[in-house]
């Protein structure tokens, strides 16, 4: 018997124990693998998709969202705005309780107030704690003082400023509220004795080999008949690394959620199309939609810069000429297998709220046109155009490959060099490479987190303006829209912005991605939102048919 084996057994005996008295209960087990680890579940540290994953079943925030990308209650159940937008009043529910944990009088999980909050936010932007989330209220609050608890049920924040993503930026793993006596008796070691208010509470992890969760008996919510939440009894969560040994575990039932589909085996399950393939037709269900995800070249453009100096790419026309030259519908069908929306619009990608592909226009595949934009940039035919160095990693080689290929159709030649994640989004966080692929997930449904890329004041090392894009008209209608709290008038400055970004090209959109997930037949009740947030909480697990 196997180590997982031996602790599935475990998960059921602890199980048996929580229903006593109930035999006949069928208890359920969800069972997922994070086949990039985990290294914290303090959501403090929340900064990457399995973290994110796993924060979600412990622990809730003041907000969160649903399917549509729309703001919800949670723990607040309603909220009032100033009329400057400066003061935002978040009215607490009086029901919502921490997991118990023996640091709690008698080990009983307290209900959690207004000062927990305060803590929690305090938290993020404490220079001791170091978390990677502080960038949420930093450059936002006047330090711990702008957040207040006026009763146990009443909590207040006061911006330095107006900031209309707020509400959309709260429903972050980040924002989650975490208890002061567990949190300060743990110091960094709350990471792994993490106790939340969430639908599941932690039970047991050994790093890089298991970690599983139980219902939380005492959560709160309830489903759209009133029943109680979750539906599961636990999850697992195993760490295999090899995508295809993952996938071969899904296949054969000791999985029953997968993300993604690895390049190694995506044409073995679906066409080129996009559709399963006869192999797979009818084994699992998968689940596509819009994933907030754009991904794209980066041009760095700003001539201060010693690296700037030489590089061709400081010239607009060749920056568009760049766009124009990639058939981005063929590099999905046959790269993606369908599976993303071509780049054709602006940086803020399909899916996300106020995204509208008729009011911002990017670039379609036009190769004459490229050569005709080169010609006026003085190299025609790309004759006295030195080779300009793109930079990726291999896990997207053959996309970078495909776009050296179509380049070069055009008169644009480069060298492609491949380098390791970590070693790219170092020399792109300092400004020392000129050409490079990148992506962008959203933090928050609000487009303001992809525009905040192009902002001056973003530049390195202060902000993620990887580029070195500077427009004055640009950011002008940046700060505007931090005073509209219209939805519908702050999507169109958005528009106006996207548009900006385009006609100056320090970016080619080569595609917004499509989230793939794949679930066992058996399973109902689960999320297909763009923020690609897993949410197990309705999730219902039903026996297989023998």
């Amino acid at each position: 018997m196997n180590k997982l084996t031996i602790f599935c057994c475990a998960v059921l005996l602890v199980l048996s124990a929580c229903h006593t008295g109930n035999s006949s209960s069928h208890q359920t087990i969800f069972n997922i693998n994070l086949d990039e680890g985990l290294t914290s579940l303090d959501p403090a540290f929340c900064r990457n998709q399995n973290t994110i994953w796993m924060d979600n079943q412990l622990y809730n925030g003041l907000l969160q969202v649903n399917d549509s990308l729309k703001i919800r209650p949670c723990i607040a159940k309603s909220w009032d705005i100033s009329a400057d937008g400066t003061i935002y009043t978040f009215h607490l529910r009086n029901d919502v309780y921490f997991h118990n944990d023996p640091l709690f009088t008698n080990g009983i999980g307290r209900k959690a107030v207004a000062s927990d909050f305060v803590y929690s936010f305090g938290r993020l932007i404490d220079p001791t704690v170091a978390s990677s989330g502080s960038w949420i209220f930093s450059d936002k609050v006047e330090g711990k003082r702008s957040f207040i608890a006026l009763d146990d049920t009443t909590f207040r924040i006061r911006l330095r400023q107006p900031f209309p993503p707020l509400l959309a930026l709260l429903t972050a793993q980040y924002a989650s509220v975490v208890p002061h006596e567990v949190v300060d008796y743990y110091g960094k070691d709350f990471r792994s004795h993490p106790v939340g208010t969430g639908p599941f509470k932690f039970k047991y992890w050994k790093e890089g080999e298991v970690m599983a969760f139980l219902r939380n008996e005492k959560y709160w919510e309830k489903d759209k008949n009133g029943g109680s939440l979750p539906h599961l009894d636990a999850i697992r969560a195993t760490f295999i690394s090899d995508k295809q040994t993952a996938f071969m575990e899904f296949v054969t039932g000791k999985i029953d959620f997968l993300n993604d589909i690895d390049g190694s085996y995506r044409d073995d399950i679906l066409t080129k199309s996009g559709k399963v393939t006869q192999k797979y037709k009818g084994r699992f269900i998968l689940n596509s939609a819009p994933y907030l995800n754009t991904m794209y070249l980066g041009m760095l453009v700003d001539s201060t810069l010693p690296i700037v100096k030489h590089s061709p790419l400081k010239i607009l026309k060749i920056r568009q000429a760049i766009n124009y030259a990639i058939d981005k519908q063929k590099m999905i069908k046959y790269l993606r297998n369908s599976l993303a929306t071509a780049g054709n619009a602006g940086f803020i990608p399909a899916g996300m709220p106020g995204f509208d592909a008729q009011k911002v226009k990017g670039y379609s595949y036009n190769p004459e046109k490229a050569r005709e934009l080169l010609a006026e940039a003085g190299f025609p035919n790309g004759q006295g155009l030195p080779d300009i160095l793109l930079t990726t990693t291999l896990g997207y080689r053959d996309l970078i490959e495909y776009v050296q290929g179509q380049l070069e159709q055009v008169g644009i030649k480069t060298r492609v060099e491949i380098t390791l994640g970590a070693s790219l989004r170092e020399l792109v966080s300092k400004n020392g490479v000129n050409f490079f692929y990148g992506s962008w997930i959203a933090d928050y449904p609000d487009g303001e987190d992809y525009l905040s890329l192009f902002y001056s004041k973003n530049k390195i090392p202060w902000g993620p303006n990887y580029t070195g894009f500077n427009n004055k008209q640009f950011d002008t209608l940046f700060e505007q829209a931090h005073h509209e709290a219209n939805d519908a008038r702050r999507y169109a400055l958005y528009q106006q912005m996207d548009n900006l970004v385009m006609q100056q090209s320090p970016v080619v959109i080569l595609y917004y991605d499509k989230l793939v997930n794949l679930y066992q037949n058996n399973i109902t009740g689960y999320s297909k939102n763009a923020l690609n947030l897993l949410v197990l909480k309705r999730v219902v697990k039903t026996p297989l048919s023998p």
